[in-house]
Formats: C-alpha cells, structure tokens, sequence
C-alpha cells in the first residue's frame, strides 16, 4: 500500500538531484570559461561572481536615478527637473509642496527673479485675453531685415529643437511633430533631413549639415535642384546652416554602412551598403565670405529666411561675421546659438565636456559682439541647450533670445527617462533608437499630445514669471530683473554678471 508514494518520492528526489547536477554543471562550465579567458582580468581572477561588477556598471545610471542621488544632484537633469517635465506633459499637477529645498543662499550662481510688487493678473479662462494654449509669438520677424520673400513671425517662442531622424526613431520624429502642429511650434528637423515622419502638420525649420543630407549630389556636394524639390514639398518656414553644435563642435560624423536603412538612403540621398561621412566643415562655402554668400543664394532661391547654428568657440568668426554684414550687407536672418552643454546622439567625451563655450557665456559674448554694433535688432537669435525650463527659458531671454529650442527635454516629454543608452541603438523607451521592437512601445499619437503639454506648460510659466515682473512678455523682462547669489552672500544683477550695458 505505501509502494506508490514512495515511488512517487524517490522519482521526486532525483529530479531536484537532476536539476541540482545540471545547475552546477552549468556553473563549473561558466566558471572555466572565465578562467581560461584573457580578456578581463577580473573575470579570470574572481569567476562568476566578476560578472555582478558589470552588471552594476550596466545599471549604474538607474541606481543613481532612483537610490542614490538627491533630487537636484543628477546630471544632465536632476529628479526635480525631470518630475516637472513629466507632470507637464501628462497635464498632472506639476507644483512642488512644503517649500524649496535648494540651498538659496551657499549655492554657486544661484537664480533670483526679481518680482514687482506690482505683478499682472492673468486673464481667466473664459475672459478675453485668455489663450489655452498660451501662445507667446516671437518678438522679431525672420526675414524682415533682408525683405525675404516668405519672411513671417513665429507663433512659439518655444520651439523644438534639431534632432535627426535616425538619432531619434521614426515614431519619435513622429510624436514630435505632431505635437508641434497641436501647440503651434516650431520642428527643427537635425541634418539627418526630412522624412515623412516629419510630415504630420507641424512646420519644419529644414536643418542642413556638412553631409548636406537630402539636397546632396553624388559626390555629397550641394546639389540646389534637390534642394527646391524639399522646400517645395514640405511646410518648411526657414533654413538653419548647421556650423557646429554644443556637444561635438568641430567634427564631422560617419554613418556606417550596416545602419543605412532603405529609409535613411532615401530620405538622405546616400547609398546603400557604403559608409558615409560627413565632413567636420562644410563644402558649399569656406570662409564667412563665401558662406554669406551661399546664405544669400538660398534666400533668394527659395523666398525662405536663412539662418545659421553654431556653438561659441574662437570669437574671430563672429567679428568677422558682423564685419561683413555692416559692409556688405549680406546678412543672416537669425542665428542659434548652442551651449557646451547640449545634448546629441553620441560624441567623445572630451568635445561634449571640454569643448565650446557654456550656453550664458557663450551666448552673451556674441550678442554683446552684435549690440556694439547695432545688429541686434535687424537678427533674431535663438537659444539651445537646457534651457527647457522656465527660470532658464526667462534668463536666455532677458541675455537677448527670441526663441529658445528644447531637444533633451522634448525628448523627456514623449517618454525619455535618461537611460543614457543614446549612443547604443537600445534606448529603452523606443524614442533614440531604430529597434522595431523597442519602438513599437512608443505610441505617437499619445506622446503627441505629452509634447504639446509640456511646451504649453513652459510658455505659460515664462508668461506667469513675466507677468511676476510687471511685464506682459518674457521678451520685456530686463536683466536687472534677474540676480545670481553665489555662495560667498555675494549677489549681482544679470546686467552685471555679463557685462550689459546698463
């Protein structure tokens, strides 16, 4: 009578026995791999138990993000930042309860606004004056010095920023323009050029690089019969010359052979199966005389305002720049201007750490170049790099921005997390990759409407800081409305800090 559930025992005792002999003898395989490889060192010398130390290193970003840092510590965007920009873009409640816990009075250039105790009221929903969307047009009209035949004034003063189809995925270039056609912005398109991705009723500012990508010939020269059948075939408002960006000023880029697409062949007029490289300068012009001239070529051309994106290195070339302009009269019709501190797909570590000048100082350097002599009224400017943030935002506006463009924090409000995997194609959120199994994760038609929110949200906190002011657009706020604090009970003025002219 007990024969059966001992049967049944013992059958049971030699599988956990199976599966315990196939587990160790899995481990010993494992670890006489370890051993015998040559490749790491702490591999060989501590088996198995060296593989933890890698895979810590692999989540080393998430362990910071969610158990290590504090909330204003992590870079590039702390928890704080990223909280609100998040809040933004789901319409949730983005406001911070009990009080700041930023150390106002022993941290290093610390931001005050200084309110009026005068402020504006808001208009209340349902009055007139109130804007849901709480559109903010810029101040200057691009193309109105040069009398450009498509000259017009944007609608945002928040726009989003150059970012490439194949830096950034399909359904990301997708949610992005969306959004921008929902809350009235601005698309910069990135050098990679247009795709039909960028085709879903937001207006495009068409980026062209050194690799002229989708106006190029052949030889990846300038080709200007490719180049009028884009502008002609898309919303396209404007034209940005790429020089330089904050994170990798100075070089050029390859794209390798393996990750050209049908696609991306067809969108940037290279072939298939070729590595193709874009060159750090550009081919169509070399020196601002020349590049003046190509500027005034496209205008001409196409009716389109042109302008120029660059981050602040060597200050000859601005000079020079408004030189040529004085004499000549050639002119650009608005610059970008990019700080050190932008973002991008993949750069070495010392161009994105050492290279180009920081946004504030790079920025307020040429714009004073500009007031001296009396051009800062006839260009617009634009702002980049972290600057999605309203107390920012405002600041670049008091320095002389028109604009300000949002890459890293668009990219935030359709879904980024900041794994930090940019340069690796395994973005796990679908939005900086080109895995279609990763991508399938990231609904556009949803994200669309995150982008629109948070750049709502942006423009009606700089409204409401105005207004904080006494002013009615961030435009108005002057730099001795704002006040750095350094840690020393030292405080200066904006106009101080920056050497604006009183």
């Amino acid at each position: 009578m007990t024969v059966f559930p001992v049967a049944v025992g013992c059958e049971s005792m030699s599988g956990f026995w199976l599966v315990l002999l196939l587990v160790a003898a899995v481990l010993l395989i494992w670890a006489a791999y370890d051993v015998f490889q040559r490749k790491h060192a702490i591999l060989h010398n501590f088996p198995i138990i060296g593989h933890f130390r890698y895979w810590l290193e692999m989540i080393g970003p998430e362990l910071r993000q969610y158990i290590v840092t504090s909330n204003d510590e992590e870079r590039p965007f702390n928890r704080d930042e990223r909280r609100w920009v998040y809040a933004s873009a789901k319409k949730a409640n983005n406001y911070f309860g009990f009080g700041s816990d930023n150390d106002m009075e022993m941290t290093s250039n610390y931001l005050i606004i200084r309110h009026s105790p005068f402020p504006i009221d808001e208009p209340p929903p349902g009055t007139e004056g109130h804007d849901a969307l709480y559109r903010v047009p810029c101040r200057k009209v691009f193309g109105q010095y040069r009398d450009r035949k498509h000259s017009f004034r944007p609608e945002s003063i928040v726009n989003i920023s150059a970012m490439s189809f194949g830096s950034l995925s399909g359904t990301a270039i997708e949610a992005l323009n969306r959004g921008a056609e929902i809350c009235g912005c601005l698309h910069n398109t990135g050098e990679g050029g247009v795709s039909k991705h960028h085709q879903h009723g937001g207006e495009l500012i068409w980026q062209i690089g050194t690799g002229y990508f989708g106006c190029r010939n052949d030889d990846g020269r300038f080709d200007l019969p490719s180049f009028l059948d884009v502008v002609a075939s898309n919303p396209i408002r404007a034209i940005e010359i790429k020089l330089s960006q904050g994170a990798k000023p100075g070089r050029g880029g390859l794209l390798p052979a393996a990750k050209i697409t049908s696609e991306i062949s067809k969108i940037r007029r290279i072939p298939m199966g070729k590595d193709c490289m874009s060159p750090a300068s550009h081919t169509a012009f070399d020196d601002v005389d020349s590049m003046l001239d190509f500027v005034e070529h496209l205008a001409d051309e196409s009716g389109l305002p042109v302008g120029i994106k660059s981050a602040v290195g060597q200050m000859s070339f601005w000079k020079e720049l408004i030189d040529q302009i004085v004499r000549t009269g050639r002119s650009v019709d608005f610059i970008t201007i990019d700080g050190g501190e932008g973002g991008t797909g993949a750069a070495p570590l010392v161009f994105s750490d050492h290279v180009a000048m920081p946004f504030k100082l790079g920025f307020s350097s040429v714009y004073k170049l500009f007031m001296d002599a009396g051009l800062d009224q006839h260009i617009a400017f634009v702002g980049s790099g972290k600057l999605g943030f309203p107390e920012v935002a405002l600041m670049s506006m008091t320095l002389g921005c028109d604009m300000i463009n949002v890459g890293r924090e668009a990219m935030l409000a359709i879904g980024c997390i900041q794994a930090q995997r940019c340069h690796t194609g395994h973005c796990p959120t679908g939005v900086a990759t080109q895995n279609r199994w990763l991508m399938r994760g990231l609904d556009p038609t949803d994200k669309s409407h995150r982008l629109a929110n948070y750049v709502v949200s942006l423009r009606k906190e700089m409204l409401q800081l105005s207004r904080a002011c006494g002013v009615e657009h961030p435009a108005l706020v002057s730099t001795d409305h704002l006040e750095l604090v350094d840690e020393h009970f030292q405080s200066m003025t904006v106009t101080q800090r920056f050497g604006y002219r009183e």
